[in-house]
């Protein structure tokens, strides 16, 4: 299976293949020729998987197709046979205002700069020459013309309206950010006619679904809808059904399966006392001479301390967590991928929607909150068939909480114990709950039982 073949545009197959992409991955195989007949599409796929390309290039050819269809129109109503109208009944010259055909509304600040990349990426290498043809050289002409905005919350609003002045063809938002910019009439909604929900269940886990709904009620009602990311839970699906019409339903295999686009993680457990996991990332760092490692803590305070721990060992750690500014975290994270530290230590915010190319291994210092963000941690590695590797540490006292996650995972990773490292933690004592002295409703000694009790009955 080729890019070809599932009917892209010449540029667009160039632009694939300039970014790397030789061949598309089962997502972008399915979702691509969906998106071309214009169905709405609700799609599930493994981090790492190339969704974002899937409706990148699916979503651009169609708007070229739709730019090139429009100039040849425009150009037919101007040729010499409709030069006799006279100059009376010519309309005043229209707006030049970009019309946005194409909104995407993500979660995170990080992953509107990576998705609105990948855009922009595309528009710009699709602008280059790889043929003489008549069809594709209006394609090229389209491409070139294309604009891109990417807008976020965290940073000033008015660089961002300079930006949209003029309209744009293609926005990546955030929503609150977009809302902010309607308000302030930097942007029109009413011309979108795909709308892209890419990381859904995120989007509502962080209580954006007020900011949605008012984001669709300011779209027009007939549109392609395209729902992306790496689960989906049951309780989107009365969302779904509302949003979606008959939507191509596709689900990929996540990345722990065996198959050519996914090659296994490696995904291991070591039980290990609390105080001593940081000495163990210090140990891994010696023994098995990592280079690049992306840490998973739970707090900003674990982020910083667990860094700067590593760091005074002679390791080059740094944080990046939530309370940065927008503008240190874009310089964090291209420094990470530009192998200018170490490790990384992050707090979930890095869990979802960061590209970093190769990245051999992903640690769980902390454990997850839940299956869904192991799942997504775990996506940081092993990204478009590169292999990963993914260790999470294990004290006594989230021994229960693993084997939650193992349970709804339905997988089963036997405990590791590493030499030099046996945990010696006992497990914090089980609570007396019904020793009728109070913890459970109705089994509290009210006050009569009490005098009875002094009175010796």
């Amino acid at each position: 299976m080729t890019f070809t073949s599932l009917g892209l545009s010449p540029n667009l197959c160039l632009a694939a293949e300039r970014a790397g992409w030789l061949r598309p991955t089962p997502i972008q195989e399915k979702g691509i020729p969906f998106i071309l007949q214009g169905r709405d599409v609700l799609a599930t796929a493994a981090t790492g998987s190339g969704k974002t390309a899937a409706y990148g290039l699916g979503l651009l050819h169609l708007l070229q197709s739709r730019h090139v269809l429009q100039t040849s129109q425009s150009s037919a109503s101007s040729s010499p046979s409709a030069s006799h109208i006279s100059v009376q009944n010519k309309k005043a010259p229209h707006s030049t205002r970009r019309n946005t055909s194409i909104l995407v509304i993500v979660p995170t600040r990080e992953l509107a700069v990576q998705v609105g990349q990948v855009f922009k990426e595309l528009v710009l290498t699709s602008s280059q020459s790889v043929s003489d043809s008549q069809a594709n050289s209006q394609h090229l002409k389209v491409s070139q013309a294309l604009r891109v905005a990417t807008v976020f919350g965290g940073v000033s609003i008015n660089p961002q309206m300079l930006a949209l002045r003029g309209g744009a063809d293609i926005v990546v938002a955030t929503p609150g950010r977009l809302l902010d910019l309607v308000d302030h009439n930097a942007l029109q909604l009413d011309s979108v006619a795909h709308l892209v929900l890419d990381e859904v269940d995120r989007l509502l886990d962080l209580g954006f679904m007020e900011e949605l709904n008012r984001v669709l009620t300011l779209l027009p009602s007939k549109r392609q809808n395209l729902w992306f990311s790496a689960t989906f839970d049951d309780a989107l699906q009365p969302l779904a059904d509302s949003m979606l019409r008959e939507p191509a339903h596709i689900a990929i295999a996540g990345p722990a399966t065996n198959d050519s686009a996914h090659p296994a993680i490696q995904q291991r457990a070591i039980v290990i006392d609390e105080k001593k996991r940081t000495l163990l990332l210090r140990h891994f760092f010696t023994q098995e001479k990592w280079k690049q490692v992306l840490v998973f803590v739970a707090t900003r305070y674990a982020s910083e301390h667990v860094a700067n721990k590593l760091y005074q060992a002679g390791i080059y750690a740094t944080a990046l967590h939530g309370e940065m500014s927008q503008g240190a975290r874009q310089t964090v994270l291209q420094e990470f991928k530009d192998a200018r530290w170490e490790v990384l230590v992050t707090t979930d915010l890095a869990a979802r929607g960061i590209d970093i190319a190769k990245l051999p291994t992903v640690v769980n210092y902390d454990l997850p909150r839940s299956a869904t963000d192991y799942i997504h941690r775990m996506g940081r590695t092993g990204r478009a068939g590169e292999k990963g590797e993914v260790l999470s540490f294990v004290t006594v006292a989230t021994l229960a909480h693993w084997k939650l996650i193992q349970k709804r995972q339905g997988a089963e990773l036997s405990l590791e114990v590493m030499e030099g490292f046996a945990p010696t933690d006992t497990p914090p004592p089980t609570p007396k709950l019904n020793d009728g002295t109070g913890g459970i409703k109705g089994r509290r000694l009210s006050k009569k039982d009490k005098l009875r009790g002094l009175k010796g009955g």
